[in-house]
């Protein structure tokens, strides 16, 4: 069964179909998935999906381009919520600076982004990082808060394979979606063809960043055997030992 690692199905460009889609990703060789939080109100909605079907799990956290969510009655909420039993990490939490071109607004995520890596050590639950054109800081904030002691991925990796190392280094794993089958995705198809399998993430990111052929429309996770497909080319190796590797990779992080 595939693990996708990483998806958003309280997002509203599933609601026409979610009750239809999300029990039949199973006959299609689909197995647990993920739903990441991203605002307050998509945690809010990420824990009431975990209860409603059995093969979802949940990750609470405030995305970067939405901490204006977060307060200290909603930090304590997320923490409460951590504990539920089907919640298995703290995220997306990290910095993007792609929208966010203001320094104090920079400063903001960089708070935040801290906090709840924090509110990760304290619960005992690995974290999944959002980090877009912010490199320097990223890596920077997590070498000064020691996150080699908080297990988790990079999310969607979109830098060098130089940092990815970086991070392989300091136990991270890197999730691997539908970017790699675009033909103009070099350092993510050289990433993935060259790290340890062992240390790759299959994730969707739905229902954002769909693979070729299916680019531009709504992403889901039955779009997932197209990525492991790419990577399996890329390592010359079947996508039967991507699929394989990948979820138990992801079981391993998120203690399942």
């Amino acid at each position: 069964m595939i693990f996708d690692s990483h998806a958003h199905y309280d997002d509203s460009k599933f609601d026409g179909d979610r009750e239809q889609l999300l029990p039949s990703l199973a006959e299609h060789g689909i197995g647990p998935v993920i739903n990441v939080g991203s605002s307050l109100e998509g945690c809010q909605k990420t824990a009431a999906l975990t209860e409603q079907y059995d093969f979802v799990y949940g990750a609470l956290g405030i995305h970067p381009s939405d901490i204006s969510d977060l307060t200290e009655e909603s930090y304590q909420w997320i923490l409460q919520k951590s504990q539920l039993p089907k919640i298995v990490a703290i995220g997306e939490i990290g910095l993007d600076y792609y929208w966010e071109k203001d320094e104090a607004s920079q400063r903001q995520q960089r708070y935040w982004f801290c906090r709840q890596m924090e509110l990760a050590r304290d619960t005992g639950l690995p974290v999944i990082i959002h980090s877009r054109e912010a490199a320097k800081d990223t890596l920077k904030l997590m070498q000064g808060i020691h996150s080699e002691q908080i297990p988790g991925v990079i999310h969607c990796f979109s830098y060098s394979l130089e940092m990815a190392e970086i991070y392989l280094n300091m136990g991270y794993y890197i999730g691997i979606g539908g970017v790699v089958t675009f033909r103009n995705a070099k350092k993510l198809k050289e990433i993935a063809a060259q790290i340890p399998l062992e240390r790759i993430l299959l994730e969707t990111d739905a229902p954002y960043l769909a693979p070729e052929p299916k680019r531009g429309k709504r992403n889901s996770s039955l779009n997932l055997p197209y990525v492991a497909e790419e990577i399996a080319r890329l390592r010359n190796i079947t996508a039967e030992e991507v699929i394989e590797a990948t979820a138990a990779n992801a079981r391993r992080l998120f203690r399942m």
